[in-house]
């Protein structure tokens, strides 16, 4: 008789490899980013430097790609993490630090995580979105307040539940001081979900009825990082499609939408200084 591939009969104490491990979420990891980051600037003979105190994740890259045309943006040498590049640039007086095509919720986390141990204070995610509940004309800004949670990475940061919440002190503010502004921002929630090929219509439709006004992959996995570790950090979904189902989708704007973008984070860096 064949061999089961990939099943042992018996396995060390006795837990199957199909069960889920258990989860303490009050439990500190064994692993962390502080570590990582010291070896890597071990092995790549890199100084101690911290990141600006406002950090960007730019999932679609499209801000990057124009800060760089423009020659706004200049690669953080210092930057240890292994998977990326951190850019800086200036903007309003203010200086930031951002990473580009940090996609999906577990590699938003990784790069989170690295972020703030090199000494952010504030992450703001701004990435693209497809429509779910029509709530005007697109491409539009939704100031994320809480995010159905349809991927993996936040179940290790948080017990179960079906949303993973902003922190209301950080967001209602920034709402108050984005409302009436330039581009034009509202508020809602989304769903996140670690596969955009499977949106099939029962999923969109369960969606829908969660109150969801769109989806995108990461901002369930950052709220619940931000929840479980005392962060701060705001997301925003630039909701540009329907997920590809009519001719001539995923038209974001101007440069990409880039340039409504780089106002939106000016505004919302503003709106953060003026809180402290």
């Amino acid at each position: 008789m064949a061999a089961q591939v990939g099943l042992c009969p018996n396995p060390p104490g006795g837990v199957s490899p199909l069960d889920p491990i258990t989860k303490d979420h009050n439990a500190p990891s064994v692993f962390r980013p502080e570590n990582l980051l010291r070896e890597a600037r071990r092995q790549k003979d890199l100084p101690v430097e911290n990141v600006p105190d406002i950090c960007v994740l730019d999932p679609d890259g499209d801000i990057l790609r124009q800060l760089r045309a423009d020659g706004r943006a200049t690669r953080m040498s210092a930057w240890a993490c292994y998977h990326t590049d951190l850019f800086t640039f200036e903007l309003g007086g203010e200086r930031f630090g951002i990473v580009g095509c940090a996609v999906g919720a577990s590699f938003a986390v990784l790069i989170a995580e690295q972020m703030f141990a090199s000494g952010c204070r504030l992450l703001i995610s701004i990435t693209s979105a497809g429509e779910i509940a029509a709530g005007g004309p697109t491409p539009a800004f939704v100031l994320i307040d809480r995010a159905l949670r349809d991927e993996g990475t936040s179940r290790h940061y948080l017990p179960p539940s079906d949303f993973a919440e902003a922190d209301l002190a950080l967001v209602e503010p920034l709402m108050r001081a984005l409302e009436g502004g330039v581009p034009a921002v509202r508020r809602g929630s989304t769903w996140t979900t670690d596969a955009p090929f499977r949106e099939t219509e029962a999923a969109i439709a369960a969606a829908r009825a969660h109150g969801v006004l769109a989806v995108e992959m990461e901002a369930a996995a950052l709220y619940a990082f931000a929840r479980a570790c005392g962060k701060p950090v705001v997301c925003f979904a630039h909701v540009t499609n329907q997920m590809a189902q009519i001719s001539g989708d995923f038209e974001k704007g101007e440069a990409g939408g880039a340039h409504d973008a780089i106002r939106l984070l000016q505004a919302a860096a503003q709106a953060w200084r003026s809180t402290l």
